[in-house]
């Protein structure tokens, strides 16, 4: 089995920074936003099951289009990745993995012994799916197709009829294979947009995963989940997880549904701040030496220096003054891209910090232009 390598990315949670576009959540939500201490003094510390909670499973479904037996509640969206690629990989099979990406996505089945063939998307082409490149990568050894819709790291959504045909290409190429789409960022919408509905209910063949971290502003609760309308399937991954972390925290689990009760109260004010967010960096790109591709959903978007005015050079210069700044962005090579491409969140700061890590942002920019 391949050893899983040191991140690079572990710096976003053990190395602050007082400005940091590189983290790529909403502002995280307090205790006493979602339970008061006497209620919490009624949650039992007993084992969960491996299922989850009924009654949140039956919240995440809800909104998932699929009947509350298809929902397997797991320790975040990571776990719910390492479930997938466990139950369907062995040592040997082969995984395909369209690029950019987060990189669990690429760590975890490499991790497993997987051989992991790789489509990259193109920043020119605003990260749209390469169909017929897949297509060629496809081979009747693969067992998993991996995306993300929005993506890590460019927010960019792919269409159902994008994913419809993607999923006729692997139905023909690799009958054998599962489609998971990683829909962490789905519920970050911007505005009044109507959020998008789940993939999850498209195929038997594909699987889902997601959680309140992203979107809802909850990642200390490690609470995630996946989907699967494949019975036979779903018994696997619940196996998988038993045997491994056999149940999540009850009061995770507890804490998480709550979340989802107040989904529209805590989404609608994130996706107004977003919006003002990505107008302002709109606006402050549009006098800049700088590429964007605009997002369609989520608390991040890709944006590049562009090589007719930046050398390679130039570029470790960037980052260099960036830190001189306290300022930090997450490089592309933490996702499968070149460093001239960084994933810039704009969900986290309040609003004035945020203003101030544009300036030192372009002042980055002008010093090194």
């Amino acid at each position: 089995m391949t050893a899983f390598a040191p991140s690079p990315m572990s710096a976003l949670i053990d190395l602050p920074v007082r400005y940091d576009l590189a983290e790529s959540t909403s502002p995280p939500l307090n205790l006493g936003d979602l339970a008061d201490g006497a209620t919490l003094a009624t949650v039992p510390l007993a084992y969960g099951t491996s299922r989850g909670a009924a009654g949140l499973r039956a919240l995440i479904a809800a909104d998932g289009g699929v009947d509350a037996e298809q929902v397997l509640v797991t320790v975040g969206a990571i776990e719910a990745m390492f479930l997938v690629a466990q139950t369907t990989c062995s040592p040997g099979d082969r995984v395909l993995l369209a690029t950019p990406c987060f990189p669990p996505a690429r760590s975890v089945p490499e991790g497993l012994g997987a051989r992991v063939d790789v489509v990259p998307l193109s920043f020119d082409d605003g990260y749209r799916l390469p169909l017929d490149r897949i297509s060629e990568q496809l081979d009747p050894r693969t067992r998993l197709v991996s995306l993300a819709s929005p993506q890590n790291p460019s927010g960019v959504r792919f269409t159902d009829r994008e994913l419809r045909s993607l999923l006729a290409i692997v139905q023909e190429r690799a009958p054998d294979a599962v489609v998971l789409v990683d829909e962490t960022y789905r519920e970050s919408t911007y505005g009044d947009a109507a959020m998008p509905r789940s993939a999850a209910a498209l195929s038997p063949r594909l699987v889902t995963c997601s959680s309140v971290s992203k979107a809802h502003g909850a990642p200390g609760l490690r609470l995630g989940w996946l989907t699967t309308t494949d019975a036979a399937l779903y018994d696997q991954l619940r196996e998988a997880k038993f045997l491994t972390t056999i149940a999540c925290s009850t009061v995770d689990e507890f804490l998480a549904a709550q979340v989802l009760r107040k989904r529209t109260e805590i989404l609608a004010p994130r996706a107004k701040r977003l919006q003002e967010a990505l107008d302002e960096l709109l606006h402050w790109a549009r006098d800049r030496p700088i590429d964007i591709v605009v997002p369609d959903g989520g608390a991040l978007c890709c944006l590049r220096l562009p090589t007719d005015r930046f050398s390679d050079d130039a570029v470790r210069t960037f980052y260099a003054h960036l830190a001189e700044r306290d300022t930090r962005v997450a490089p592309g090579s933490w996702f499968g891209e070149q460093d001239r491409v960084f994933r810039l969140g704009f969900g986290h700061l309040p609003a004035a910090d945020f203003s101030a890590a544009l300036a030192c942002l372009g002042d980055a920019l002008a010093a090194c232009g």
